[in-house]
């Protein structure tokens, strides 16, 4: 319901008259949608999508507690093997980190790729 809120939002963040621009020049509503809407729109729409995946990444540790097996429940069986906890935490910090900043680094590349569109 998020990400279709967000795209939802993004679409409407497009002025108006982009689609009666397109419509007048003879486009169908998919082609405007598709050729003048819709990458207008993704640039509204890529920092709100980027920050709801980057929380879903954080919070399938909280899933795991539910029913699925993810690296939390796997630190836990580690834990529950060795009786150390504080390495198997550390380690799956460490992944979640890497995961997370590898997706934030990408994100901002990204935004900083459509940015420069919109200095021309």
């Amino acid at each position: 319901a998020y990400v279709a809120e967000i795209i939802r939002a993004g679409i409407q963040a497009v002025d108006q008259g982009q689609m009666e621009g397109g419509r007048s020049l003879g486009l169908s509503y998919v082609q405007t949608m598709k050729d003048i809407i819709l990458p207008q729109a993704i640039k509204n729409i890529l920092p709100a999508l980027g920050n709801e995946f980057i929380v879903l990444v954080k919070e399938t540790s909280i899933l795991g507690y539910v029913a699925i097996v993810d690296l939390t429940k796997v630190s836990d069986f580690v834990i529950s093997r060795i009786f150390e906890a504080l390495a198997p935490l550390l380690g799956t910090a460490l992944i979640y980190y890497v995961i997370v900043k590898f997706l934030t680094l990408g994100l901002n590349a990204l935004e900083r790729r459509l940015r420069q569109s919109d200095r021309r």
